[in-house]
C-alpha cells in the first residue's frame, strides 16, 4: 500500500470519527455501484480504497491483517449504501435525475487532484500518459457503443451469472458502470429488484459470477500495480474521466434555469469533494 493508505489503515482502528466517514465513503461506492451512469469502481479509486481493495482480493489470507481493518468500514458503508440507502437517492436520480449526476460529476471532478498526485508518488514517465490516453479512448468508444445496443433478454440463471460478472468488473475495472452494461440487454431492473429483495434465484448466480470474476481478475490488476504502478494507475485516471464525461447529462443544460441548477449541483460537489480530501488529510496526519 502507498503511504495515503498506510495511514489509513493505522488510523481507522482507532479514531471514531474516520471510521464513520469511511463508513460515509463506503455508502457512496455502494451507490455508486447501484445507480445508473455511475461506477462504484470509479469512486472507490476517488476515495482511495481501490488499491487496498485489489491487494487484499488478490491475496486475502496473506493480507488479512493488515488490509481488513481499513477495509470493513468500507465495507459495511457499501452494504448499506447498495441494500439500504441506494433506495432513497433511486428516487432523487428519478426524481431529479440531472442535477443528482451532476452532483456526482462535481465529486469526481474535485477529486481527480489527489488521484494524480498518488497516481504520481512513484514518478511518472511518457507511458503513463499514453496509458492514460489509451485507456480514455478505449472507454469513450466502448460506453459510446454501448450507447447505441437496443436488445432485450429475458432473464435466468445464466444472465444473473452475467449480471453478478457485470457487477464486479464495475469494482475492479473502475468506469465500468455494471448498470450501463445490463441497461441496453433490459437486465438491470430485475437483478437490482431481485438483490433488493433478497431473492436467491438472483442472489445466488450473481454471487457466483461476481465471485469467479474477482478470483480471476484481481490478481491480474494487483500484478499491474506491483510492476507498473504510474502506468496502471494513469491508465485508470483515463477511464475516470472519460466515465465521467460520458455520464453528463448535456440534455440538461438546454434551458438557462436548467443549465444554472446543474452547474451549482457541479460546483457543490466539487467543493464537497475538496473539503472532504482536506480533512481526510488533516485526520491523517493525526
Amino acid at each position: 500500500m502507498s503511504k495515503t493508505e498506510m495511514k489509513k489503515t493505522q488510523g481507522s482502528g482507532s479514531n471514531p470519527f474516520l471510521i464513520v466517514y469511511h463508513i460515509i465513503q463506503g455508502a457512496l461506492i455502494g451507490l455508486g455501484a447501484v445507480l445508473p451512469g455511475i461506477s462504484g469502481g470509479v469512486l472507490a479509486v476517488v476515495f482511495g480504497v481501490y488499491k487496498p481493495a485489489m491487494e487484499f482480493l488478490s491475496n486475502p489470507f496473506a493480507r488479512f491483517k493488515t488490509h481488513v481493518p481499513l477495509l470493513i468500514p468500507y465495507g459495511i458503508g457499501g452494504v448499506v449504501g447498495f441494500l439500504g440507502i441506494a433506495n432513497l437517492l433511486a428516487f432523487f436520480l428519478e426524481k431529479y435525475p440531472d442535477p443528482s449526476v451532476c452532483l456526482f460529476i462535481g465529486l469526481i471532478t474535485g477529486m481527480l487532484p489527489s488521484l494524480f498526485r498518488e497516481a504520481g508518488e512513484k514518478g511518472r514517465s511518457a507511458g503513463s500518459w499514453i496509458s492514460m490516453a489509451v485507456c480514455m479512448v478505449f472507454i469513450f468508444v466502448l460506453l459510446g457503443a454501448l450507447a447505441w445496443l437496443n436488445v432485450t433478454i429475458t432473464p435466468n440463471f445464466v444472465w444473473y451469472l452475467f449480471c453478478g460478472f457485470c457487477l464486479a468488473l464495475s469494482v475492479i475495472a473502475p468506469g465500468m458502470s455494471f448498470s450501463t452494461l445490463l441497461m441496453p440487454l433490459g437486465l438491470y431492473t430485475p437483478f437490482v429488484d431481485g438483490i433488493g429483495h433478497l431473492d436467491f434465484g438472483v442472489l445466488i448466480p450473481g454471487g457466483i459470477g461476481a465471485l469467479v470474476t474477482v478470483i480471476c481478475l484481481a490478481k491480474a490488476v494487483n500484478a499491474l500495480f506491483d510492476h507498473f504502478y504510474s502506468i496502471a494507475f494513469h491508465g485508470i485516471i483515463g477511464i475516470v474521466i472519460a466515465a465521467t464525461v460520458m455520464i453528463i447529462p448535456f440534455s440538461g443544460f438546454a434551458s438557462a434555469g436548467a443549465a444554472a441548477v446543474n452547474l451549482i449541483c457541479i460546483a457543490v460537489g466539487i467543493v464537497l469533494a475538496l473539503l472532504l480530501d482536506h480533512f481526510n488529510s488533516k485526520v491523517e496526519v493525526k
